[in-house]
């Protein structure tokens, strides 16, 4: 089991949990700075393809990403730019189409 760093933040020691997550989930093996990029597609395709190669993952495909991406929207909260927030929620729409949902 991995230990959760604390880190020291405005005199407080703080857990941070959920970054650990996004490294070393036990569902799903995540391109490094997935999030990060400013192509909903792309996101959606390095999901997709995560997704369908773990054999780790409790749910099937579509839930576990589409899981794994509202996880990182709602843990980076108000961190996040309105731009990238904007390409993210894009993104859940193009995983929608990419798994054939409504």
């Amino acid at each position: 089991m991995r230990l959760i760093k604390k880190v020291k933040k405005k005199g407080k020691n703080k857990e941070y949990w959920s970054g650990d997550v996004i490294k070393y989930s036990n569902a799903l093996d995540l391109e490094k700075g997935i999030f990060a990029l400013r192509n909903p597609r792309k996101i959606v395709l390095s999901l997709k393809k995560s997704a369908e190669e773990s054999k780790r993952r409790k749910a099937g495909p579509f839930q576990s990403a589409m899981s794994m991406l509202n996880f990182y929207i709602n843990r980076a909260g108000k961190n996040l730019s309105t731009k990238q927030k904007k390409i993210l929620n894009q993104a859940k729409v193009e995983l929608r189409k990419a798994f054939n949902r409504k």
